[in-house]
């Protein structure tokens, strides 16, 4: 959701900026974008479609996580010099430190559930099991490894919408933005180009 939001006010501003300016977005030559695609459709089939996220077991679902954002890694490493790039490995790479350090899964803690459902859902969920077919699973402060870097974070009470958000999202969400909000940055004259 928070990159979602990220991408839309990027892209908005970048367009903007390019309109203020009397320019163009720029383009930029991204490697291996089929690499998005191939990351994401293992995290679509586990999370949100509903006829299989029942059927692949939770085991497989871990390592699908890990694998997906491995590629992701990859993807962003391969096109690190482009403007945004090194915000989104910052942000992917504290998503999967925290991923790997806890089973496959992120973490997420009790206080942060009950601040997503006020009305005490989260109160029959057992410690250490996975959260409905999400990525997250319930621990305790002390039991995760990295705390800092799980889902700590939620919007729940602004968008009336259960949602919690890691550091490494913000981070990633961050770099989504400025790489959009840079491609709106006005293209060289010829006598600014540098030989």
């Amino acid at each position: 959701m928070l990159l979602l939001i990220a991408v839309a006010v990027g892209w908005i501003s970048g367009i903007a900026r390019a309109r203020i300016s009397g320019s163009h977005l720029r383009m930029v030559n991204v490697r291996y974008v089929w690499l998005v695609l191939v990351a994401y459709l293992p995290q679509f089939f586990a999370f949100y479609f509903q006829p299989t996220q029942q059927l692949i077991p939770n085991c497989w679902v871990s390592v699908m996580l890990v694998l997906s954002q491995s590629l992701l890694i990859f993807f962003v490493w391969a096109n690190r010099k482009i403007e945004g790039f090194w915000l989104l490995g910052i942000g992917l790479l504290s998503n999967f430190i925290a991923i790997v350090l806890n089973g496959g899964w992120m973490p997420i803690m009790p206080k942060v559930l009950a601040r997503m459902f006020p009305d005490g859902v989260s109160s029959s969920l057992e410690l250490g099991k996975r959260v409905g077919f999400g990525k997250d699973v319930l621990l305790l402060k002390e039991q995760t490894n990295l705390w800092f870097l799980g889902d700590i974070f939620t919007l729940s009470g602004w968008i009336g919408y259960p949602v919690a958000f890691s550091l490494g999202d913000i981070v990633l969400s961050i770099g989504a933005f400025w790489l959009l909000f840079s491609l709106g940055r006005p293209q060289k004259t010829p006598w600014e180009v540098s030989p």
